[in-house]
């Protein structure tokens, strides 16, 4: 009868920050900002355009009851994914973990409590050009926020399978590249939606 010797499970990913991978996230995130640039600019056009209707939006600034500390807890998510991320190249699985856990908890925090500003919104995106724009912007943002949360969630299940080490672990600086890609584009939309106003942006 042979014996059977356990073998500890190889890593995930190759070594460096070349692969295939790496390269078709820069290009995907490129293609995505683009996507935000425009809606972000047909915002400022809205805004500046006589047929807005005098005040854009209307009714003044949107509150940042909730947008505020809700950008806060998106910006912890990125310095918790950083940090795990920086664990790892030093050979902490440990810390990697860490870093994921509060990354997926602080993103899915930031879905929950962005869903509750849209129902506390009195305009729906039907209602005038400032709703549509609104909740389609921040809903393509979403959807990449939610996706982004995914990738923290495979990576946290790869890493607690023991698939990275100091040497392997380009999967996780491509999920942390896309999920910093998404915390900068919620910073321009705090700045379009809940700044811009407050500086005189579409205000007669």
């Amino acid at each position: 009868m042979e014996r059977v010797i356990p073998t500890p499970s190889l890593p995930v990913g190759s070594i460096g920050s070349s692969p295939p991978g790496y390269v078709g996230m820069i290009c995907l995130i490129l293609t995505e900002a683009s996507v935000f640039v425009y809606l972000e600019f047909s915002y400022y056009y809205f805004a500046v355009e006589p047929h807005a209707g005098g005040t854009f939006p209307a009714g003044g600034p949107p509150s940042m009851q909730l947008s505020l500390p809700n950008t806060i807890i998106l910006l912890l998510s990125s310095v918790a994914v950083w940090w795990g991320e920086r664990g790892i190249r030093q050979g902490s699985v440990r810390q990697l973990n860490w870093g994921l856990g509060l990354g997926i908890v602080f993103g899915l925090i930031f879905i929950m409590v962005q869903a509750k500003e849209w129902a506390n919104k009195t305009f729906t995106i039907a209602s005038n050009l400032y709703g549509s724009n609104f909740f389609t912007t921040t809903g393509f943002h979403l959807a990449h926020v939610s996706a982004g949360v995914l990738m923290l969630i495979a990576l946290f299940i790869w890493s607690l399978r023991g698939y990275f080490d100091n040497m392997r672990n380009t999967y996780v600086s491509i999920g942390a590249l896309y999920w910093h890609f998404v915390d900068a584009v919620w910073l321009t939309l705090f700045f379009t939606f809940y700044l811009s106003p407050r500086l005189g942006v579409g205000q007669s």
